[in-house]
């Protein structure tokens, strides 16, 4: 259930909603986690459109995006890591229909503290949500 943030200057995606959808796709299916609502409704991603001249770098250059992942603690192995970085950046490049963008493109990968993890009003531990996945998967088997 990661929580991705997206940064970029203004304009740089034709399509805001359909690269945050894409974000949260990518990240949902890399982490390999059961397709059911608590998973589908709280993996989601937030498009931050900075005006021009918001992002710089020590040259002065501002085409950079920064996206970052926040996940559960333990939630994403190396190989995991691997590949949402990847992808993450290929997805960014492909939408802003830059291939360029690929390299000033950074993807940093959170953890929330154990028991940090924040849904429905309650502070999760890693088990909880676990519990939590189980019980919703037999409610939709037993429906």
């Amino acid at each position: 259930m990661p929580m991705i943030d997206l940064y970029a200057t203004e304009g740089t995606f034709a399509d805001p909603r359909a690269i945050a959808q894409r974000l949260a796709e990518i990240v949902m299916t890399v982490e390999e986690v059961p397709n059911i609502p608590m998973f589908r409704n709280n993996t989601a991603a937030f498009v931050h459109e900075l005006p021009a001249g918001r992002i710089q770098n020590v040259d002065g250059a501002s085409d950079y995006v920064r996206v970052q992942v926040l996940t559960n603690a333990g939630a994403l192995s190396r190989e995991k890591q691997l590949a949402v970085a990847a992808q993450l950046t290929a997805a960014v490049a492909d939408a802003a229909g830059d291939p360029t963008l690929a390299e000033r493109t950074w993807v940093m990968l959170t953890e929330a503290a154990e028991g940090g993890w924040g849904l429905w009003g309650h502070a999760h531990t890693n088990e909880e949500l676990v519990q939590a996945a189980r019980a919703q998967i037999a409610a939709i088997q037993g429906a």
